[in-house]
């Protein structure tokens, strides 16, 4: 049975983005329970040992563009046909212009940042090339929206709660993505995203409670008030 559906997966477009987004759902679990014990090597966490170092500003330059890149590709060279309904519109719009500031914008705001190892690069490369086909793919081809009602979420200032204030943000805006388009490909993106920048954000607060006595008792590291 499983051999019969990897293989309608590979002949069914809709089926293959099914099968890819619960692979994401399963590597979360394998992320969260490996960032449990190790730190991924970039950022304050890069060693040796990981491959060859990149600098840092062009590894967030290259590993991020292709969740730009797929989706205009999906666009240009193949049938999308629901690429004219504007709640897509809307939805992969919100995608692309995250994706403009992580690529064109962040890198060039790190300061002092250290170099990136090779294995987070690849690793980075391989999972926005993926996920840009999935949103991007999908949204273009298959979301049909006209069961979804609008949502809408606010965050601000919760650095004075929790320590990973800004993976707390990135949590609920694809939470928010994920709600918005009710479909399977977000859904993965959001429980994959929660599962890596939680460990991170657990990372960070570890980190600044070692490095400063005074850090606040009360400052939690992703949820406020409770984890």
């Amino acid at each position: 049975m499983m051999f019969g559906y990897l293989q309608n997966a590979w002949q069914d477009e809709a089926r293959f983005m099914n099968l890819l987004s619960y692979t994401f759902i399963v590597l979360s679990v394998f992320v969260v329970c490996i960032l449990g014990y190790v730190s991924a090597p970039y950022g304050r966490y890069s060693r040796p040992g990981w491959g060859p170092l990149i600098p840092v500003r062009l590894a967030w330059f290259l590993q991020e563009l292709p969740s730009l890149l797929m989706p205009l590709y999906i666009l240009c060279f193949t049938e999308c046909p629901r690429a004219g309904e504007w709640k897509n519109k809307v939805a992969l719009g919100l995608f692309i212009f995250h994706y403009i500031q992580r690529t064109f914008i962040f890198p060039f705001l790190i300061r002092g940042g250290k170099p990136t190892s090779l294995a987070a690069f690849v690793s980075a490369v391989m999972f926005c090339v993926a996920n840009g086909y999935l949103q991007g793919g999908y949204l273009l081809k298959f979301a049909d929206f006209q069961n979804v009602c609008d949502a809408q979420f606010y965050a601000g200032g919760m650095f004075e709660y929790v320590s990973g204030a800004n993976f707390f943000g990135e949590i609920l805006e694809w939470f928010g993505f994920a709600i918005m388009n009710n479909t399977l490909p977000a859904f993965a993106f959001f429980v994959f995203t929660l599962c890596n920048t939680g460990q991170r954000a657990c990372h960070h607060h570890r980190w600044y409670q070692k490095k400063f006595e005074d850090y606040p008792k009360k400052r939690k590291a992703l949820i406020p008030f409770l984890l």
